[in-house]
């Protein structure tokens, strides 16, 4: 058994078949038709913004007040606080290599449902973390989705950065990347980065 934490890419495309894809076409929703974003809207980000940077003055900014300063007002605006999506915290997954036996178990940290299927999988991390620590791990919490023939979405932040994950399960688990957004470049991210979370509250999983 290897825990969620501790697993590498490599053990995902060795066990699971996991492969990245860097076809521009595959990971569209974070790209395409992408909702506005509303003054009031843009004010609450602006202060998410400032309370972030004055958090980062008193050190060490960890994972649970992450969550509650950057991640929750993001939840919140998203509406997925709200019908037809439910969220639930530190949920057990757990996958199999049925040809070798092996397994991974992990905790999510926040995971977004619409009934049964995943929307967008969180995995916060400490701000002095960098996002390519937690790939992995979201990756392998993702691959626990057994709907395989929808597409699972993640969402993996430490703060001040963010990278969107689209996972396709076909024969061959696929997964890309959206570009990453860090709330310090010039203007502010955190517009862009609820704009493709309400985009993939869009999308009909229902199908």
């Amino acid at each position: 058994m290897v825990q969620a934490i501790n697993v590498a890419l490599y053990d995902l495309e060795t066990h699971f078949k996991i492969e990245l894809v860097e076809n521009d076409q595959f990971f569209r929703e974070w790209q395409d038709d992408l909702p506005e974003i509303n003054d009031a809207e843009k004010q609450r980000l602006d202060r998410v913004k400032a309370s972030y940077r004055n958090l980062l003055e008193y050190p060490p900014l960890l994972e649970n007040t992450v969550k509650m300063v950057v991640l929750s007002p993001f939840l919140d605006l998203a509406d997925f606080y709200l019908a037809p999506f439910h969220v639930t915290s530190e949920k057990s997954v757990e996958i199999v290599d049925e040809d070798e036996g092996t397994i991974v178990r992990g905790q999510l940290d926040v995971l977004a449902l619409f009934q049964e299927f995943w929307v967008v999988v969180i995995e916060s991390k400490q701000a002095a973390f960098s996002l390519e620590v937690g790939i992995p791990q979201l990756l392998a919490y993702m691959l626990a989705n057994l709907s395989a023939d929808r597409p699972t979405y993640g969402l993996l932040m430490n703060g001040a950065d963010f990278l969107f994950v689209k996972l396709v399960k076909r024969e061959t688990a696929q997964y890309a990347f959206s570009r990453k957004f860090y709330l310090f470049n010039p203007g502010n991210d955190l517009y862009s980065v609820l704009s493709i979370l309400k985009r993939l509250g869009q999308v009909d999983f229902r199908f």
